[in-house]
């Protein structure tokens, strides 16, 4: 299977770095990696055909991009394949990953005719004023394993519509499906007829590439999706040059189960956000607050569903939970575990499965921790099947330690109760950049913008208006009159 995928996109693998599955820990590929003169070389293409593209008008610019999608379509199911072998998403998440890239190219096609400004009144008589949005430049993607392309079309897609070329740097763990989109992405460009060459670039390597793209001045936006230490680190040396950067960063998110919640649902959402991706996405459920009323029901049941979760290939029909990306995710997994008991945490689950049939990948069985309280371990994202269960009494208590964390990406409670479903969407409650009610944490949409606050970076990807994160605004004056009045009443007798 792993030839036929990489000779449909005609990815040719070689080079000395190894490329391995998840799945299996099987070689899959070889790749080389960009050199420093390769990608200032890049860099400059990338440069030169912004030049060309910022003219070229939007809704034509859409075009390429509905081209695009028509690829991703055609090839939905041998992309979403690749993601699920080199990424170890069950199929059905790589085949959703990629439906997710034909949605946000959809969105884009229709906001490459919606670029809109303001006509802004003017103080001054016989002037108008205008507010404009133009192209920013050169855009730089790194992007991260556990979405190894959608992600990056979520920013290619409107960077693309909004007059901006690309690069992306993909994680070193998922470069196949990088150069996959790059093949589909150059068969639109040849249907297209006339974009510029070196339009959309992929660059490959480790850290230090993804530094050469954070401090080079001729990228003026850095789109970084990652752990919180790789934002801290990237946002400063961008800032420090004066460009912008959109971060999605980590996300410790929580669900708040009331004492009127339905519970059938909750453990449906619980299952599907807590275990989904096998806890490697960003929105993964990881803390649980609920009620003292409900938690004696809620808890078991959530036990039982875990015991029977089918934990296997992610190719195979049936399979919900696949692999861990590695063995640090797993040892990661495992002194979270460890930390966690030492703080009084009762652990149902946990440890390696399949170490048998599967010496060289590392399947974990998720874990449920019932906590005596939020403590350090717990307020610590793991990326992994962890989720912290506790008890509350008080609503006021429960939203105070769903907002004690240090991270601010998405929450969710279950409540037939409108006024504290109303609170917790309100100024006052939840402070994440995503908020729902009778619904997970998961499974975000792409019309509204994603990402979240504090140390998720406050950037925001995908839909509503985060398209102007890749231009620039510009206000601009007409005088129509035969006059000139001066600001502040000044008067200049010349």
């Amino acid at each position: 299977m792993t030839t036929d995928l990489l000779s449909h996109f005609a990815i040719t693998s070689n080079g000395p770095h190894i490329v391995r599955s998840p799945i299996d820990g099987a070689e899959i590929g070889r790749i080389a990696y960009d050199d420093a003169k390769s990608v200032d070389a890049k860099i400059a293409h990338a440069a030169t055909a912004f030049r060309a593209w910022r003219d070229v008008p939007a809704p034509r610019r859409g075009e390429l991009v509905r081209l695009f999608g028509e690829e991703l379509r055609a090839n939905k199911d041998a992309l979403g394949r690749l993601v699920t072998l080199e990424a170890g998403k069950i199929l059905q998440e790589g085949l959703g990953e990629v439906q997710e890239m034909i949605d946000i190219c959809d969105f884009a096609v229709g906001l490459s005719r919606q670029l809109y400004g303001l006509t802004i009144a003017s103080e001054r008589p016989g002037h108008r004023m205008m507010e404009t949005w133009h192209p920013a430049g050169p855009v730089a993607v790194i992007s991260a394993f556990n979405f190894p392309v959608a992600v990056w079309a979520w920013n290619a897609a409107l960077a693309l519509v909004c007059g901006d070329s690309v690069i992306w740097k993909p994680s070193e763990k998922t470069p196949l499906t990088a150069l996959a989109c790059q093949a589909l992405f150059e068969r639109a460009a040849k249907r297209f007829g006339d974009a510029p060459a070196h339009l959309s670039q992929v660059v490959l390597g480790l850290r230090d590439v993804g530094e050469m793209l954070a401090k080079d001045t001729r990228i003026p936006v850095v789109s970084a999706t990652g752990s919180t230490r790789m934002g801290r680190e990237l946002a400063p040396v961008v800032a420090a040059r004066f460009g912008k950067t959109i971060l999605e960063l980590g996300g410790n998110n929580a669900m708040i189960v009331a004492p009127s919640a339905k519970l059938d649902l909750a453990v449906r959402a619980i299952l599907f956000a807590a275990v989904g991706t096998a806890g490697q996405r960003c929105t993964t459920l990881r803390r649980l607050f609920v009620h003292d009323s409900v938690y004696d029901t809620l808890v078991p049941a959530l036990k039982k569903a875990y015991a029977g979760l089918p934990i296997g290939d992610p190719s195979k029909p049936g399979t919900l939970v696949g692999p861990l990306i590695d063995k640090a995710s797993f040892e990661n997994m495992e002194r979270a575990l460890a930390s966690a008991k030492s703080e009084g945490g009762i652990v149902t689950g946990g440890g390696r499965a399949l170490a048998d049939s599967h010496p060289n990948a590392f399947y974990a069985h998720p874990a449920i921790v019932e906590m005596p309280s939020q403590t350090p371990t717990v307020c610590h994202e793991t990326f992994a099947p962890i989720l912290y269960v506790m008890r509350y009494t008080d609503f006021d208590t429960a939203l105070a330690l769903h907002n004690a964390v240090p991270q601010g990406l998405s929450s969710c409670i279950f409540t037939l109760d409108m006024q504290e479903a109303e609170r917790f969407i309100a100024a006052s409650g939840s402070d994440c950049g995503i908020a729902n009610v009778n619904i997970g944490p998961s499974g975000a949409e792409i019309g509204g913008a994603f990402g979240g606050e504090k140390e998720t970076g406050g950037g925001r990807e995908s839909g509503s208006d985060a398209w102007k994160a890749y231009m620039r605004r510009q206000t601009a004056t007409i005088n129509y009159s035969n006059a000139l009045p001066l600001a502040q009443g000044i008067e200049f007798n010349v």
